[in-house]
């Protein structure tokens, strides 16, 4: 029998529905997988006895013809997502024994149309990096290495425990979430498919908060055919969280493979930034090449305000989180260190239970909501937004259908590479990704290429509202166009 670890979701799915195996075969296949890369770091928490009991569920299921979308396809999903009696933790030792008696939307879309839970994935703590390396359970480590080398590579974040596990057949698919790239730059540095929809296309209930005018649930997998899969599932509307839209959820597996003929393809020249590697600037071209070979053109636009997309995010989605994160004060649930009087245990509670980065971007939104700094940073950084979201309106208003740029500015870097002493050079991987989150825009990565050292790099297309089919129709061009990678297995 073929490994079934190396299925792609969609022929997975059909196999199942052809009754080749059974839901509880591949459970097991890839309960196994997980075992075998433990050193990998990427679940913090494995479910077998739950998986093998929902596939059971599956396999009742489908002898009946009676199986959902999804039935008894084995998920990861990032540990930002309540899951009811499994342990969320958001990787931060202020949530380390928290146990939720609720289930996210997204995850009960989910299970509604049959996944199976495999474990809880790895991610940067409460969604804080671009790394994978401030979790409380430790660094994820990449299943990639350069080419000669064994060093330890990072698989990008913060959902870096979703790539490597979709990179290296631990499961067929993973969720994540997109604050300002935390789902495009890991699938771009572990060559697997990444997709952050519009704002508001998946609910947020259940997940837990970052920056809440800029968090978007969003999936992994091995293609785009897969991710259009998994966001019709993740998607819908949900009267528990306002500012998910009450949109029908268009069969997105149709779009892939449709014609992109005629489609305006914009290319902006401020994303060609000094200092860029060659090898970033070939692929690029290459992807507008792939792109106009299959009927589309290509146009140079400007967007003018992306040069203060960073800065301006780096002090929105700080904001957010000092506000979002002063919940976890010890009182009502998670780690709790006892104090002299309520303002100790505050302090004691923060100190021990928020890790270095989450500290720092507390403190730092704190001070920009203080009233003396408020209309000096926070309101400008609001007004920067609106004009980096109306550089996109402007271009879509001319015709374009959907903008083409490199996702990250290198290929994956090794643990403990960047960041150390300045928090600026790791901030930089986000660059290219952070303006459609400040737009509210969907985007996708798809894998495209190889770098010099045989590690992978990925091409990133952002749409219109609501047009994600579009994006997928023109990132199945290019995967087409580019083919699929995998890392050699050394674990």
């Amino acid at each position: 029998m073929t490994d079934l670890t190396s299925l792609t979701l969609a022929q997975a799915r059909d196999a199942l529905r052809k009754r080749e195996f059974s839901a509880t075969e591949l459970v097991e296949a890839y309960i196994a997988a997980a075992e075998r890369a433990r050193v990998l770091n990427a679940f913090v928490l494995e479910t077998p006895d739950r998986a093998r009991a929902m596939a059971r569920v599956s396999d009742a299921r489908l002898a009946k013809g009676e199986g959902g979308a999804l039935e008894g396809l084995p998920l990861g999903i990032k540990d930002l997502y309540c899951t009811a009696g499994v342990r969320t933790t958001a990787c931060s030792r202020i949530l380390e024994n928290f146990v939720p008696p609720y289930e996210s939307t997204v995850t009960a879309n989910l299970w509604r149309d049959g996944a199976v839970l495999l474990g809880k994935l790895n991610n940067d703590e409460f969604a804080m990096g671009s790394s994978n390396e401030t979790s409380c359970f430790g660094p994820v480590v990449s299943p990639w290495r350069r080419r000669g080398s064994q060093q330890k590579l990072v698989p990008g974040g913060s959902s870096g425990g979703s790539a490597a596990a979709v990179a290296a057949g631990l499961c067929v698919g993973a969720t994540g979430t997109d604050t300002g790239g935390s789902i495009r730059q890991p699938a771009a540095f572990c060559g697997v498919v990444g997709v952050k929809p519009t704002y508001g296309r998946c609910s947020r209930w259940g997940i837990v908060a970052f920056a809440s005018s800029l968090d978007q649930a969003g999936p992994f997998a091995h293609t785009v055919g897969d991710c259009a899969i998994l966001l019709r599932s993740m998607a819908g509307p949900d009267a528990k969280d306002t500012t998910c839209v009450d949109l029908a959820v268009p069969d997105y597996e149709q779009a892939v493979g449709a014609s992109i003929k005629g489609m305006r393809i914009g290319i902006p020249k401020e994303y060609r930034m000094p200092g860029m590697a060659a090898e970033i600037e070939q692929l690029w071209e290459r992807g507008a090449q792939w792109l106009k070979a299959a009927g589309a053109e290509t146009v140079e636009i400007s967007l003018p305000m992306t040069k203060y997309a960073l800065p301006a995010y780096y002090i929105v989605a700080p904001a957010e989180a000092s506000s979002n994160l002063a919940r976890y004060d010890g009182v009502r649930y998670g780690l709790r260190v006892p104090g002299r009087d309520v303002i100790a245990m505050y302090q004691g509670t923060r100190a021990a239970g928020f890790g270095k980065e989450v500290r720092r971007r507390v403190m730092i939104g704190t001070y920009v909501l203080s009233a003396g700094y408020y209309d000096a940073y926070y309101l400008r950084a609001q007004k920067v937004r609106t004009l980096i979201k109306r550089d996109f309106e402007k271009c879509f208003a001319e015709g374009i259908n959907a903008v083409l740029a490199p996702t990250t500015p290198s290929a994956a870097f090794g643990i403990g590479e960047k960041g150390r002493a300045d928090p600026i050079e790791m901030y930089l991987n986000d660059v290219f990704t952070v303006t459609a989150n400040m737009a509210g825009l969907p985007g996708i990565s798809v894998p495209s290429g190889l770098d010099a050292q045989g590690l992978p790099l990925g091409l990133q297309l952002v749409g219109r509202p609501f047009d994600e089919e579009t994006l997928f129709a023109l990132g199945a061009v290019i995967e087409q166009a580019a083919g699929r990678f995998a890392p050699a297995k050394w674990w």
